[in-house]
């Protein structure tokens, strides 16, 4: 199960779910940790999982498990692939920062154009772009006070910045903000023939 934007545990009852499911790779090691700790720096009030999203949140048209079907057959046939995360970055319209994705973004562009089809498609407000959120809904005069931490951050952190995706994390959104974590997939550690 997930937690609340204030880290308390969340088992919400099922009227609590809603219609909004996402495909997540989560960050795992020092580096998601890393970026764990820098987003609670960045946005206080947030209990973040690290991850990058394959397939960004969206309503269903047909039952969880259907499409859960769908993202395991097309996931288990994926083969697992490294993703380096490089430089700072912010989203003009939004005003998201984010953690630019370098190898591995065409990997995850390619997954999410095979998942983003029948049970799973979604008319997407933005053109995908593999990224890593690091702070969002900051008021926008405050926007370059939080990059120069974020970026300040980035460069003393000593660790790898790259991860291998090995599996994916279908998950579902609640009216406190708490994503649940539905069913996890493995990615192929050796090409599928």
């Amino acid at each position: 199960m997930g937690s609340d934007v204030h880290g308390v545990p969340c088992r919400p009852p099922v009227e609590e779910r809603l219609n909004v499911f996402a495909l997540v790779i989560y960050i795992p090691g020092p580096l998601g940790v890393f970026l764990d700790d820098l987003r609670r720096e960045l946005v206080p009030h947030y209990n973040p999982h690290a991850h990058v999203s394959v397939l960004p949140p969206r309503p269903l048209a047909v039952d969880w498990q259907t499409a859960s079907h769908q993202a395991r057959s097309l996931t288990q046939s994926w083969t697992s692939f490294d993703v380096q995360l490089t430089g700072i970055q912010i989203f003009p319209v939004t005003d998201v920062i984010y953690i630019e994705i370098g190898d591995g973004a065409s990997e995850l562009r390619r997954m999410h154009a095979a998942m983003n089809l029948t049970d799973l498609v979604f008319d997407e407000p933005f053109p995908y772009h593999p990224h890593i959120t690091l702070a969002q809904e900051i008021p926008h005069d405050r926007v370059a006070e939080v990059v120069d931490l974020a970026q300040r951050r980035w460069r003393e952190f000593q660790g790898p910045r790259v991860f291998r995706a090995e599996r994916a994390a279908f998950v579902q959104n609640t009216l406190s903000n708490c994503w649940i974590d539905l069913e996890e997939y493995a990615l192929a550690s050796v090409p599928v023939r």
